[in-house]
């Protein structure tokens, strides 16, 4: 039974750990630009660069 007490614990940590990344991840702003990447792959020739 102290096995399963154990599991639970554990269960709960990492659960916590993947909901402070989700977190930390969404107030970074790593899901705000969520068609850009799609479209630089369509359009990679068009988009105009300042370095020229």
């Amino acid at each position: 039974m102290s096995a399963l007490y154990m599991l639970v614990i554990a269960s709960i940590v990492v659960a916590a750990a993947f909901l402070v990344a989700f977190i930390w991840s969404v107030r970074s702003n790593q899901f705000e630009d969520q068609q850009g990447a799609a479209m630089r792959m369509l359009y990679e020739n068009e988009i105009p660069t300042e370095n020229k």
